[in-house]
C-alpha cells in the first residue's frame, strides 16, 4: 500500500453539469479578457488544436466501463462507425466486437475499421479481418512492411478511438482484448486503463482525426462522414481539445512541457511506458524543486519487462528533486493520463516517451475544466491506494512497505531475465557515454563496465582488421535494401512526374 492514501472515490465518474450565468460571469471577472485570449492562443498553438466548447465528457475506468459503453454505441449506430485501435486481440472479447461490427455492416451501416500492422502481429489472424470484409465492412491496415520503406515500420498508428454517427465518440488508452477484462479463473485482475466518452462539437474533431489516418491507407472518407462542429448540438459546458498527434509534430510533447512549466500546485501523471526525454525530466524536476507536488504512477509489472528497467533507470534523478514515484501493484497499468492544479487534465493514447511524442499517430483529449479535473484527482488518489511508493535509500531506490505476494511472484516469473538484460544494457550505455563525453564523474562501481567495454572494443577492432570480408557482407545487406528502396521510390516518382508533364503538354495543345 502507498504510505499516503486518502479520499475514496465518490459517485460515478461523470461530469455534465450546467453552469449558471452567475458562475460564468464570475469567472469572466476573475480573468481579464486579454489574458484569456492570450492563454487560449498559447495552448492552441502549442497543442496544434483549437479549443472546442459545449461538450459533455464522462470518464470510463477500465474495461468494465469502457467496453459496455462502446458496444452500446456501436449497437445503436444508424449511419457510420469509425473504429481505430492499435491492438484487437483474437480472443472472446475481440470476437465479440468483430461480430457486432460485422452485424452492423450487414444492416447497411458504413463500418470503417483501421488497425495497426505491428499491433496486430501475432495477436489477430487474417481470418478475423476477412470475416469483417465479407460482411461489408471497410477494413484497412496501417503501414505494413514494404520494400520501398525499410525504416517506415517505426511509425505506428497507436490511436484508440470510436466514433458513431457524429453523435458520440470515445478516446481511450484501451485496446481490445481479454487483458482489459481480466481472468477471474486465474485470479488475475483486469489491466488498469482509462478512457473518455465525448458528446458535442468535439466529436467532429475526433472524426477528422480518424480521417487523417484513414487516408494514409486508401481513398479519403466521404464528406458526409465528416460533420462540421457547428452541425453537432451542444451537449454540455466542457471545453476541451482533441489532440490528434502526427509523426514529427511533437504537439503533445510541447503541451506536456508547457503544463509542467505552468503547474503551480499539483502535477499528477500516470504512464504505462515511461521513458521521459531529458528536457521533460528536467521540466518535472524544476516543477518539483519549485514546490509543485509532482507524482508519477507507473506499472510495477509490465507486459514489456524491459520498460520497467528503463523507467527505473530514471527514478533517481526524479526522486532527488522531490518527485514522488509510485508503482502499480496490479497485473498491468496501461493508462496514460495527467492532471494539473485540479483544473486541467489529459487522457488518451500518448505515453511519456519519444516514440509516442515524436514517432506515432496518437490521440488524446486535453480538458480545461475544474469539475472534470477534480474527478481525475479523486481517481488518481484511489489508484495510489493500490500502489507502492518508491523512495531513495542508502543503496539506491527501494519500495515503502511490502508488495502483494502474487505481484512479486508474477514480476519474477515474467520479467526477471529481460529486465536485467535491459537494465544492464542501459547502464553500460550510460557509463560508456559518460566516459567518452566526460559529462559526469564515474565512480568505482563503473570500473568493471569500463574494463569489459574496453576489451569488447579491442576484440571488435581485431575482427574488423582480420575478417573485413564478413563484416562487409553483414553491412552490405541493409545497404542493398536501402539502395533498392530509394531506386524503387525514385523510379515511381519519375513516372509520376512524367505523367504530369504529359498532361500539361496535352492541356497546352488543346488550348492552342
Amino acid at each position: 500500500m502507498a504510505s499516503k492514501v486518502i479520499l475514496p472515490l465518490r459517485g460515478r465518474l461523470c461530469y455534465n453539469t450546467k453552469m449558471d450565468e452567475i458562475a460564468a460571469r464570475e469567472r469572466e471577472l476573475q480573468t481579464p479578457r486579454p489574458m484569456r485570449i492570450l492563454a487560449e492562443q498559447l495552448f492552441s498553438r502549442t497543442a496544434g488544436a483549437p479549443l472546442s466548447k459545449g461538450n459533455s465528457i464522462k470518464v470510463l475506468k477500465d474495461g468494465k466501463e469502457n467496453y459496455p459503453a462502446w458496444l452500446e454505441a456501436i449497437g445503436a449506430a444508424r449511419r457510420y462507425i469509425h473504429f481505430e485501435n492499435y491492438i484487437v486481440q483474437e480472443d472472446d472479447v475481440g470476437r465479440l466486437f468483430a461480430d457486432l461490427l460485422a452485424a452492423k455492416a450487414r444492416e447497411g451501416v458504413r463500418v470503417r475499421v483501421m488497425y495497426d500492422w505491428l499491433g496486430a502481429l501475432g495477436k489477430t489472424s487474417r481470418g478475423l479481418w476477412k470475416g469483417l470484409r465479407a460482411a461489408g465492412a471497410d477494413v484497412r491496415c496501417f503501414n505494413p512492411p514494404r520494400i520501398d520503406g525499410p525504416l517506415s515500420w517505426l511509425t505506428r498508428d497507436h490511436r484508440k478511438m470510436i466514433s458513431v454517427d457524429g453523435r458520440v465518440a470515445f478516446v481511450t488508452g484501451l485496446c481490445v482484448g481479454r487483458r482489459w477484462v481480466g481472468y477471474p479463473e486465474r485470479s488475475l485482475e483486469p489491466w488498469r486503463d482509462t478512457g473518455v466518452e465525448l458528446r458535442g462539437p468535439a466529436v467532429a474533431d475526433v472524426d477528422l482525426a480518424f480521417a487523417q489516418v484513414w487516408e494514409t491507407a486508401g481513398k479519403p472518407l466521404p464528406e458526409d462522414e465528416l460533420p462540421e462542429p457547428d452541425s453537432i448540438p451542444i451537449a454540455g459546458d466542457v471545453a476541451l481539445r482533441v489532440l490528434a498527434s502526427l509523426p514529427n509534430t511533437a504537439w503533445v510533447y510541447r503541451l506536456d512541457q508547457l503544463i509542467a512549466s505552468l503547474a503551480r500546485n499539483t502535477l499528477w501523471l500516470t504512464d504505462a511506458y515511461f521513458a521521459g526525454a531529458t528536457a521533460y525530466v528536467q521540466a518535472l524536476r524544476s516543477a518539483a524543486l519549485d514546490g509543485v507536488d509532482v507524482r508519477l504512477l507507473v506499472p510495477g509489472n509490465s507486459d514489456i519487462p524491459v520498460f520497467r528497467a528503463i523507467s527505473r533507470i530514471g527514478y533517481h534523478t526524479l526522486l532527488e528533486a522531490g518527485v514522488r514515484v509510485f508503482e502499480w501493484n496490479g497485473p498491468m497499468l496501461h493508462a496514460k493520463t495527467a492532471v494539473a492544479d485540479s483544473r486541467w487534465a489529459r487522457v488518451g493514447s500518448t505515453n511519456l516517451n519519444v516514440a509516442s511524442w515524436i514517432g506515432n499517430y496518437e490521440l488524446d483529449v486535453a480538458v480545461e475544466d475544474k469539475g472534470f479535473a477534480r474527478l481525475m484527482d479523486e481517481m488518481y488518489l484511489e489508484d495510489l491506494t493500490k500502489s507502492t511508493e518508491i523512495v531513495l535509500g542508502e543503496h539506491g531506490v527501494r519500495a515503502i512497505g511490502r508488495r502483494p505476494a502474487w505481484s512479486v511472484k508474477q514480476r519474477k516469473r515474467r520479467a526477471a531475465a529481460m529486465s536485467r538484460a535491459g537494465a544492464g544494457a542501459i547502464r553500460i550505455g550510460s557509463a560508456v557515454g559518460a566516459a567518452m563525453t566526460n559529462r559526469r564523474v564515474l565512480g568505482p562501481t563503473d570500473a568493471q563496465i569500463m574494463v569489459a567495454s574496453g576489451i569488447f572494443a579491442l576484440i571488435l577492432s581485431a575482427v574488423l582488421v582480420l575478417w573485413p570480408k564478413w563484416v562487409g557482407i553483414i553491412l552490405a545487406v541493409p545497404g542493398a535494401w536501402l539502395g533498392v528502396s530509394l531506386l524503387f521510390r525514385g523510379c515511381r516518382l519519375f513516372v509520376k512526374r512524367r505523367g504530369v508533364v504529359d498532361d500539361c503538354e496535352e492541356e497546352g495543345q488543346e488550348q492552342t
